[in-house]
């Protein structure tokens, strides 16, 4: 059974299928529910976000799954496209790895309509590769986010991530030993995609939800600790309890540290990454005078570059090429090799970095 953390209206909620809960408010005379200070701060979060982008009643995606996140950003964006700040149209994403899923995108569908909002359900087939189940979901999820929003002529597609999903990316990173890029979490826009509520608590999501008596699905994976990003999220609100602080705010402000460190070393590593990028031959003597923060964002841009998947090369690898790059002595040295996804590897000569494709076969 899935856990069922309501958004409620009054002191207890009523269930609904496949695992939503909404407010007894319902049952009463319909009534437009007074704005509330969570919901006030989230419609003011969307919009200033939008305004900092620069646009002007833009077209937007909102990615909506029917949690509580997902359909408090829903619940505003409604509002301000009934005022015409904006013009949304909502895309629930189908992964089809639960039963109840295509239940759960024809209600999200008839709550966005009955606000006022189109929307649609994109269904996806999930196959779990080499980065696991939650990676391979994700992608098929924003490669249905963005071919809805080239579709509907749209500039963004928003997503609910919370300051509590950024304390948990910036937990996950610090678990994997990951660098300052990897700490920096997630960005207020990458891309195309765009945050608005990436500075909102996720209890001020479910505050606004049950202020205003939504609908709300409880995904029963969110209860599942064999994934990685469950696990952080029971360790944060472990760790607050246990030592008293502020510990999602401290991660979350940790990442907007290292992101603007990370920004400022990756626009310095830029101009030797271009010069690098697609040779599969570059001398050492070009490599050996950058300094060790530069030196590793090159190599990885230039991996990247000649095709080895960005998943594949973590801080470990990357130092580990960069030490064979300035190992000591390394004019009288034999030739060196890192093996790499794809049947491909870098040889270290005694004067120059090789990429080599198909290395099994040499």
């Amino acid at each position: 059974m899935p856990n069922r953390r309501t958004c409620r209206g009054a002191r207890r909620s009523t269930p609904r299928a496949c695992g939503w809960t909404v407010s007894t408010a319902e049952a009463r005379p319909p009534r437009r529910p007074s704005l509330d200070p969570a919901s006030g701060a989230i419609r003011s979060s969307v919009r200033e976000t939008l305004a900092r982008l620069g646009s002007l009643q833009p077209t937007v995606i909102i990615a909506v799954s029917g949690g509580a996140d997902s359909m408090a950003l829903l619940h505003a964006c409604a509002f301000l496209h009934r005022r015409g700040e904006l013009h949304a149209h909502a895309v629930t994403v189908d992964h089809g790895l639960q039963s109840s899923t295509a239940e759960v995108a024809r209600r999200v569908v008839s709550i966005a309509e009955s606000w006022g909002l189109p929307a649609e359900v994109a269904t996806v087939t999930v196959a779990a590769g080499d980065e696991g189940l939650e990676a391979a979901a994700r992608d098929a999820r924003y490669g249905a986010l963005e071919a809805a929003r080239e579709a509907h002529g749209a500039e963004w597609v928003l997503t609910a991530h919370t300051r509590s999903d950024q304390a948990e990316t910036v937990l996950l990173g610090l678990m994997r030993g990951s660098g300052t890029r990897s700490l920096a979490g997630m960005a207020l826009r990458t891309g195309t995609v765009v945050r608005p509520l990436l500075d909102i608590e996720r209890a001020t999501n479910v505050a606004s939800c049950r202020a205003q008596g939504i609908e709300v699905w409880d995904d029963p994976m969110n209860a599942d600790d064999s994934f990685a990003r469950v696990r952080a999220r029971t360790l944060l609100a472990t760790l607050e309890a246990d030592l008293g602080q502020p510990v999602t705010a401290n991660l979350a402000r940790t990442a907007e540290l290292c992101r603007a460190d990370a920004d400022l070393l990756d626009g310095l590593a830029e101009t030797s990454a271009a010069a690098v990028r697609g040779r599969t031959e570059v001398p050492l003597a070009e490599l050996a005078v950058m300094e060790d923060a530069i030196l590793s964002r090159v190599v990885r841009e230039w991996l990247i570059s000649l095709g080895v998947p960005a998943q594949s090369l973590g801080a470990a690898r990357v130092a580990q090429l960069c030490a064979q790059i300035r190992e000591p002595g390394a004019t009288g040295r034999p030739h060196a090799r890192l093996s790499l996804p794809g049947d491909t590897e870098v040889i270290i000569t005694r004067q120059l970095l090789c990429f080599r494709r198909d290395a099994k076969t040499r």
